[in-house]
């Protein structure tokens, strides 16, 4: 018989004879330990969530897994929300899907010609928004624009995921350092 573990040592299976069998107990052991489902409480309170960010639970919950964190902003492209031209207004059946949505923040990048600040003149539903980044900036440029309307709204890049359409909106997840990205039609339930 060998003396008991040190500091230091993981718990983890010694390598005396007997290994295999030792290996196989203390992997049933930590199985056990660990639950394979999530708790019933647990699920229902995290289908509410999705369910009041406009989302199926499938998808919120690959968001959730991969930040760490709940999701407490959306951070829309103004191509997502379909606001077009000098028009600045989002379709109606957009609007009304942003209304649904509670307990987040809705955000908005803008692209040019419009103004960040018209296009929350013309779409109240929005909390706040930003100028989009162009696609001449730098990483760092993008990212500073990206973060800024996170940061005037108080909200770690973690707990944003990121709507878009266009391709190039798909690396503003990883320039904000966002929870995750969701195409357009996914979130709004139809093909793009």
């Amino acid at each position: 018989m060998t003396a008991p573990a040190g500091i230091g040592h993981n718990g983890g299976p010694s390598m005396e004879p007997g290994k295999l069998l030792r290996t196989h107990q203390w992997r049933a052991a930590q199985r056990a330990l660990m639950p394979n489902a999530i708790p019933k409480l647990v699920l229902q309170m995290r289908l509410k969530r999705a369910a009041e960010l406009g989302m199926d639970y499938k998808t919120y919950a690959k968001v959730r897994q991969f930040s760490g964190q709940d999701i407490v902003g959306l951070l829309f492209s103004s191509n997502a929300l379909r606001i077009l031209g000098y028009d600045a207004r989002m379709p109606e059946s957009r609007e009304e899907k942003l209304q649904a949505v509670r307990a987040a923040q809705k955000l908005a990048l803008v692209q040019p010609p419009m103004s960040p600040q018209a296009v929350l003149l013309r779409n109240p539903v929005l909390d706040a928004a930003g100028p989009a980044p162009r696609f001449t900036d730098t990483w760092a440029q993008a990212r500073s624009r990206i973060e800024a309307v996170m940061r005037d709204r108080k909200l770690s890049g973690a707990q944003v995921l990121v709507i878009g359409e266009a391709p190039l909106e798909q690396e503003w997840m990883a320039a904000g350092r966002a929870a995750g990205y969701l195409p357009a039609g996914e979130y709004f339930g139809q093909a793009i």
